[in-house]
């Protein structure tokens, strides 16, 4: 995949009854028209609005509360960018996906910055538009793949608080306090007994305190984990039978919560809820602190599928900044040997609160 951003393809028949309502943004009559029938026609979308002006586009970004908003930036009465930032606070829940003529680096940076998750070159809109409107309306983010070798990490603004509404499932393990402590953490490790060491600590401190643990690691990593945890005298059969200690499979994690090999925000939401409330039940503590560390983003890295692991992290993220949780990821150092993946595992720390190599 070319695109820095993850790229969700699902096609019209998923979207046959979609609810999704889209407020179409652009001067240029043919254009728009152009935009509106092949989010018409592709993703069977609604297209409740079409307006010609960023002045416009506030009102009515206001007034409708669209899912989603295709916005140029070059508008009479008030440029795109200024037009993003007001309907970011009068329309926190919409999505924004630039499809403009401008193509350098210094304007997407520019137009990220606002909130919006998605930019796309006009010229390249015929090939790219379906992609990038699926991408977005899935909870992604994309950049053309024009920009691929461009790294935008920087430039994405975290998204509106209102904006992420976590299922009920999630609602026991929020803190009672004002500020949530982001603790997302990623060890680069140059073999398994550093990643074992690196995992048993972090679950000991844990299990030590009456917190839960959970685990998401490959069949072996799990093993040396349980003898380990076992070496240090813990009693991990009373932990395992309470709940406060689950240990998953990776590559079975991973199947419940992709699509065609790439995280579904959705289903991740879901799976973790269930996984996480069940944890924060079982602790022995009156607010816990869970503990989950594992390779489910590392195993699609390991599988070449960087961008889907770079989204991944994202979700977690999310997680990490709304909920009393510390997560630990591992990654193998061999996995990013080579100049061309340096621009990779620059993405892959900036999504984490502390990097360990």
């Amino acid at each position: 995949m070319n695109n820095l951003a993850l790229e969700f393809k699902f096609g019209g028949s998923c979207l046959a009854t979609s609810s999704v309502r889209v407020l179409v943004v652009d001067d240029f009559e043919p254009f728009r028209r152009f935009i509106s029938s092949t989010l018409r026609r592709n993703l069977r979308v609604q297209v409740i609005c079409e307006v010609s002006d960023g002045q416009e586009a506030v009102q009515k970004a206001e007034e409708l509360q669209p899912d989603l908003v295709v916005l140029d930036i070059g508008l009479p009465k008030l440029n795109g960018i200024e037009a993003a930032r007001r309907i970011r606070r009068l329309s926190p829940n919409s999505k924004i996906l630039f499809v403009t003529q401008e193509s350098s680096a210094t304007m997407v940076q520019e137009a990220l910055a606002t909130g919006a998750r998605g930019y796309v070159v006009k010229a390249d809109a015929g090939s790219q538009l379906s992609a990038a409107v699926s991408a977005v309306l899935r909870g992604g983010r994309f950049v053309g793949s024009r920009f691929a070798d461009c790294d935008f990490t920087g430039a994405w603004l975290e998204p509106h608080p209102e904006s992420f509404r976590p299922p009920k499932a999630f609602a026991p393990l929020q803190l009672d306090k004002p500020e949530i402590i982001r603790s997302h953490k990623v060890d680069f490790y140059a073999d398994d007994a550093r990643l074992l060491n690196g995992f048993t600590q972090f679950i000991e401190a844990a299990l030590k305190t009456g917190n839960p643990a959970i685990v998401v690691a490959t069949e072996s990593h799990r093993d040396g984990l349980l003898a380990r945890l076992q070496a240090r005298g813990l009693d991990l059969g009373a932990a395992i039978e309470q709940g406060r200690y689950v240990a998953l499979d990776a590559a079975e994690t991973l199947s419940t919560f992709t699509l065609d090999g790439q995280p579904d925000r959705d289903r991740f939401l879901k799976v973790v809820g269930d996984l996480l409330l069940a944890a924060a039940r079982a602790a022995k503590t009156q607010h816990p602190r869970i503990a989950a560390c594992g390779e489910c983003a590392p195993v699609l890295r390991a599988q070449g599928k960087a961008e889907a692991a770079i989204q991944l992290e994202y979700l977690w993220d999310e997680i990490a900044r709304s909920y009393d949780i510390d997560i630990l990821c591992g990654y193998c150092r061999k996995d990013f040997q080579g100049p061309e993946n340096s621009g990779i595992f620059q993405r892959i720390c900036a999504v984490h609160s502390a990097v360990h190599a």
